[in-house]
C-alpha cells in the first residue's frame, strides 16, 4: 500500500481516491470509497497510454464486457467511465483470503470442501463463458474465499486472433502450471482452457502442491504440455473427477456444467465457509473491514480519512481486492456488427427453494403449482427447453415459442422454425432450430431476435458444443455447422441402419457426438472431423437413451451400460436378474457418484464407477413409469407414475447420506402432484429451482424444496 503521488487523481466518479493498491504495465489500481463508505478497487489506464485511441477503446470495451458477467461467483464490476481522457474500472472489495493464502496458512482443503469449491467455480466459469468471456488466468491467487462462497477475481477476456492486448510487449498471458497446454504453446484458446486451469487449481486445493512443477518456468511449461499431473496426495475419489479437466486435448475436457454436476456437493455443504479455520480467517477480515469503515467520526461525506484507511490496509491486509494486480484481460468477442456477434446470456431468475420451516408448505401435504398454462404447446413437439429466463416450446399454432419461466407468459414466437425438427441451446446465448427447408436458424433466447442462418439441409437438430451445431440431414447423414461463421465443417457418409433422420437424438461429450436412432443403434463420431469413433446396433427395441459425465457415456436400452466415450469400450453393464422377462431401461440421471435409472417400474441407484447396485433407502418403496424422465432439482428426486387414465409426479427427499439433516422437516418431505391427465403424453424438465411438467398440451411449473 502506497500513499498518493503527484499526478494521481483525487476523485474518479463517485470514488474518493485514498491510496495506491498496485501497478501493472498498463495501469494503476487505487483504493477508493464512495459517499456511503463502500470501498472499491479502481483500475486506471496509465496516462501515457491514454493517448493511444486504440488502447483506450480496448480498455473501455474491457469494462463493458466485464460488466456483462452476472454471476454470484464473480467479483462485480461497480462502475466504469472515462474522465479527462483516462478510462477507469471500479470493482468490489472482497473480504476473505485467497485460496492460495488459505491453503498456505491452513493446509489443503478436505474432500467435501473441495467438492463445494469445484461446483461453485464451475458455476462461475459457466456464467463467464456464457457472457462470451474467457478468464485465461484462473489460479488460487485469483479465487477469494468469502462467507458466501468462493469468488473469481481478475477475470480476463480472450483476445481475438489478431490485435493488441492489455499486456505490455513480451508478457506471456499465462501462469506457469495453471495455464492450459494450448496457452503454453501460444495457440488460440477458448473456454476449455479455463477448465484445465480449474483442474490444476483443484489439485492444489486438495493436496497443497502444484499439479505441474519444475526447476524453472520452461520446465513447468514442458510438464504442462507433455507430462502427467502430480496427484498422489489428492484423495482417490477426487482424482477421478479432476483428471478429465487436465486432458491435453481441449475437446476432451468436460464443460463447466458437467463438472458442477460431477462434484455435486451434499446439501448444506456451503456451510464450510462459515465454520472452521478458514471461516474464522474470513470473519477476522470482515470484522477488521467493518471496524475500519464504521469508526466513530471517520466517515464524512467525502469518505474514509486517507491516513486511517492506508494504515489499516498496510498493516492488516484484511481485504482481497477484485481488480488489483497486473492480471491481463483479453478480448474474445469482435465488434457486434454481424449476425455472429451475439449478446451474453441473460441472468437466470432462480426461484427460492420452498421451506416448511418458513411456512411455504406443510409436511405431509403437497403445495400448489407455481403456474399453469393450458394449450401452451403442441402435442408433437419435443420436450421444453429451459434457457435461463425462458422456456422454449413448440407453439400449438405452429413454429416455436418462448415462455417466461417465472410466470409462463408468452415472450416471443417464430413461425418459421419447425418444432418437430427440434432445438438446442448454444451456451444459453442462442437457440438453434431449423425451418421446413432445412435451414438452420438461430435466435437470442430472451428476446427472439434472429441472428445467423445456415443452409444445412437439417432434418433434425441434434446437439451443440462450443464450436458447432450438429444436425442430421434429409438423406440420413450427420453434419457439423460452425458457430463462428455458419459454414459446414464436415458431413458424414450415410451409414447402414441409421434409420429415419428425424428420429435421431444426439449428445456431445469430450469431443465425441453420440447419436442414437429409432432402431436401437448408436453412432459415435468425432466432432473435429466427423470420423466414426465407434458404433453399436441392437441396443434397444426403440431409441437408446444416453447421458454422459466425464469420460463415460451411459446407455439405457436392453441393459444399462457405461462405455468410454472416446473408444466405446464397455466399462460396466447392469442386467436385471430376470432373464425370461423383456426389459427396457428408462432415461438415466447422474448425480455425484450415483446414476439413477428405472426398469420394470423400479428406480435403482447404481455406483457410477462400478455399476453395482447400492443400498438406497428408497429401493423398493416406490415405483415409476419406466419411460419416466428422472429429475434431480433442489433437494428432491422427481419421477412420474401413471396408470391407464391418469398419473402424478412424485418427489422424494434426496441425500447421499439419508442421515443428513436428521430432524429437519425437509428430511420428511414427500410430495405427490396428482395432476397428470394424459398418461401417454407427459415429460419433465427442470432448471433454476423449477420443475416443468408437460401434460398433453398444458404446461405446469412446480415448486422445489
Amino acid at each position: 500500500m502506497k500513499p498518493l503521488d503527484t499526478g494521481d487523481p483525487i476523485r474518479l466518479g463517485p470514488y474518493r481516491i485514498v491510496g495506491v493498491l498496485g501497478e501493472g504495465g498498463m495501469g494503476r489500481v487505487y483504493v477508493g470509497q464512495d459517499r456511503t463508505g463502500r470501498a472499491a478497487a479502481v483500475k486506471v489506464l496509465h496516462r501515457h497510454l491514454a493517448d493511444d485511441p486504440h488502447l483506450v477503446q480496448r480498455f473501455v470495451r474491457e469494462a463493458q464486457m466485464a460488466q456483462a458477467v452476472d454471476s454470484p461467483g464473480v467479483a462485480r464490476v461497480l462502475d466504469a467511465r472515462t474522465e479527462e481522457g483516462r478510462p477507469w474500472i471500479a470493482t468490489e472489495f472482497l473480504t476473505g483470503p485467497s485460496l492460495e493464502e488459505a491453503v498456505t496458512t491452513h493446509g489443503p482443503l478436505d474432500e467435501s470442501t473441495v467438492r463445494v469449491l469445484a461446483a461453485a467455480l464451475a458455476g462461475a466459469l459457466q456464467d463467464i463463458h456464457a457472457a462470451g468471456l474467457v478468464h485465461r488466468d484462473l489460479k488460487p491467487a485469483n479465487v477469494v474465499l468469502t462467507s458466501t462462497g468462493p469468488r473469481v477475481i481478475d477475470f480476463g477476456i480472450a483476445r481475438p486472433e489478431h490485435g493488441l492486448t492489455l499486456t505490455t510487449t513480451g508478457q506471456v498471458p499465462v501462469t506457469p502450471g495453471y495455464g492450459a497446454p494450448e496457452q503454453a504453446l501460444g495457440h488460440r484458446v477458448g473456454p476449455p482452457a479455463d477448465v484445465f486451469s480449474l483442474g490444476a487449481l483443484l489439485v492444489h486445493a486438495a493436496s497443497g502442491q502444484r499439479a505441474y512443477e519444475g526447476s524453472h518456468i520452461a520446465a513447468v511449461q514442458y510438464e504442462v504440455v507433455h507430462g502427467t499431473p502430480r496427484m498422489d496426495r489428492v484423495p482417490p475419489t477426487l482424482q477421478t473427477l479432476i483428471a478429465p479437466c487436465l486432458a491435453k486435448d481441449p475437446a476432451h475436457r468436460p464443460a463447466p456444467a458437467a463438472i458442477a454436476q460431477a462434484f455435486a456437493p451434499p446439501r448444506g455443504s456451503d456451510r464450510v465457509w462459515r465454520r472452521g479455520p478458514v471461516a474464522e480467517d474470513i470473519r477476522h477480515r470482515e470484522r477488521h473491514l467493518h471496524e475500519l469503515t464504521t469508526l466513530a467520526g471517520t466517515i464524512t461525506p467525502d469518505g474514509l480519512p486517507r491516513r486511517r484507511l492506508l494504515t489499516a490496509l498496510a498493516i492488516g491486509g484484511p481485504v482481497a481486492l477484485a481488480g488489483a494486480g497486473g492480471t491481463t484481460w483479453w478480448f474474445w468477442q469482435k465488434n457486434r456488427t454481424s449476425p455472429f456477434d451475439v449478446p451474453p446470456a441473460v441472468h437466470r431468475p432462480t426461484a427460492r427453494l420452498f421451506s416448511a420451516e418458513k411456512g411455504d408448505y406443510v409436511v405431509g401435504q403437497t403445495p400448489d403449482p407455481l403456474w399453469r398454462r393450458s394449450s401452451a404447446l403442441s402435442t408433437d413437439a419435443p420436450a421444453p427447453l429451459p434457457v435461463r429466463d425462458v422456456l422454449l416450446v413448440g407453439n400449438p399454432k405452429g413454429g416455436v415459442s418462448a415462455l417466461s419461466v417465472v410466470d409462463g407468459r408468452h415472450r416471443w414466437s417464430s413461425t418459421r422454425a419447425v418444432a418437430t425438427r427440434r432445438y438446442v441451446s448454444l451456451s444459453d446465448r442462442l437457440i438453434a432450430a431449423a425451418d421446413d427447408d432445412g435451414t438452420l436458424l438461430t435466435f437470442v433466447p430472451s428476446t427472439g431476435e434472429p441472428k445467423w442462418t445456415a443452409r444445412a439441409d437439417a432434418a433434425s437438430v441434434l446437439a451443440a458444443d462450443d464450436e458447432a451445431v450438429y444436425v442430421t440431414t434429409d438423406d440420413g447423414r450427420v453434419r457439423a455447422v460452425s458457430r463462428s461463421d455458419g459454414r459446414i465443417r464436415w458431413t458424414t457418409k450415410k451409414g447402414p441402419g441409421f434409420g429415419a433422420p428425424t428420429g435421431a437424438r444426439g449428445l456431445v461429450t469430450r469431443g465425441v457426438l453420440v447419436v442414437t436412432t429409432e432402431n436401437g443403434a448408436v453412432l459415435a463420431v468425432r466432432t473435429n472431423d466427423g470420423s466414426t469413433a465407434w458404433s453399436l446396433s441392437g441396443q434397444a427395441d426403440g431409441r437408446v437413451k444416453v447421458s454422459a459425465t466425464g469420460r463415460y457415456v451411459y446407455l439405457s436400452g436392453h441393459n444399462l451400460t457405461a462405455r468410454n466415450a472416446d473408444t466405446g469400450k464397455e466399462q460396466w453393464h447392469y442386467r436385471l436378474p430376470k432373464p425370461n422377462q423383456e426389459v427396457s431401461w428408462g432415461p438415466s440421471v447422474l448425480h455425484g457418484k450415483w446414476i439413477y435409472a428405472a426398469a420394470l417400474d423400479t428406480p435403482l441407484r447404481l455406483d457410477i464407477t462400478t455399476g453395482r447396485a447400492t443400498d438406497w433407502v428408497y429401493h423398493g418403496l416406490f415405483t415409476c413409469d419406466p419411460p419416466s424422465p428422472l429429475v434431480i432439482q433442489g433437494n428432491g428426486f422427481w419421477s412420474v407414475a401413471v396408470n391407464k387414465t391418469e398419473g402424478g409426479v412424485n418427489v422424494l427427499y434426496l441425500a447421499d447420506d439419508y442421515n443428513t439433516d436428521a430432524g429437519s422437516p425437509v428430511r420428511s418431505t414427500t410430495w405427490t402432484f396428482r395432476i397428470i391427465k394424459n398418461p401417454t403424453r407427459y415429460w419433465l424438465a427442470a432448471d433454476g429451482n423449477r420443475v416443468f411438467l408437460v401434460d398433453g398440451d398444458s404446461l405446469t411449473a412446480l415448486p422445489v424444496f
